[in-house]
């Protein structure tokens, strides 16, 4: 089923990631880390269809996408990040394979960070985020989604990794050597998101490091 959902209000998150606030439709339910498939209701766009993943709680009384813009080119995010307040988008039912199992180490590069966003924030609400680790790698700095969001978290773990150790953070990627360094137990859950090669190395790392293959969550 498709649903037609007006736009709220949307601001940026950072210099290219703008956050959406939209309608909820009567009797829609998602579960943390699940996403839809979603279009633009203008014209030339509505078949132009894009996975986003839902980044408020189920329990509001509206939905939220966190959405970063790529602006280089005449794509759909481009043409998102014009929309505000009285847009409509088309969304359609959820779906999604990353959801919370238990305690573990979050893995996220970039915009991979968006499935686990709201999964953080029900474990925070139910004061349930200790125990819990954040790594997350980005470009530089300013490229850091909602790093006050996770600095504030109680009981989350967080470490930020940027390609130029932009801010003071630590340089390079997450990689089986940055693995090798700041992971010691691979019994634990593994929850793993961001551009395919990133994913594909890093679920491999783990596997030869220990992992158990039923214990890393990603979107199949």
């Amino acid at each position: 089923m498709v649903h037609k959902v007006r736009i709220l209000d949307a601001e940026n998150v950072t210099h290219d990631v703008r956050r959406f606030r939209f309608e909820k439709p009567s009797g829609y339910e998602f579960r943390p880390g699940q996403a839809t498939d979603v279009s633009i209701d203008r014209e030339g766009w509505r078949d132009k269809k894009r996975p986003f993943t839902f980044t408020a709680l189920q329990r509001r009384d509206d939905l939220e996408f966190t959405i970063k813009i790529y602006s280089d080119h005449d794509g759909v995010t481009n043409q998102l990040g014009g929309l505000g307040a009285g847009d409509h988008l088309l969304i359609e039912e959820p779906w999604g394979t990353i959801q919370y199992k238990g305690k573990g180490t979050f893995i996220a590069g970039g915009a991979g960070i968006t499935p686990f966003i709201a999964i953080l924030r029900d474990l925070a609400d139910r004061g349930e985020a200790e125990g819990n680790r954040l790594l997350f790698a980005n470009k530089s700095e300013r490229d850091i989604i909602l790093r006050e969001t996770w600095e504030k978290m109680p009981g989350l773990d967080c470490l930020f990794v940027t390609d130029d150790g932009s801010g003071g953070l630590p340089s390079g990627r997450i990689d089986r050597k940055f693995i090798e360094k700041h992971v010691r137990d691979f019994s634990q859950h593994f929850y793993v998101c961001g551009p395919d090669k990133m994913v594909a190395d890093i679920m491999a790392t783990l596997k030869e490091l220990g992992a158990e293959p039923e214990a890393l969550v990603f979107e199949k």
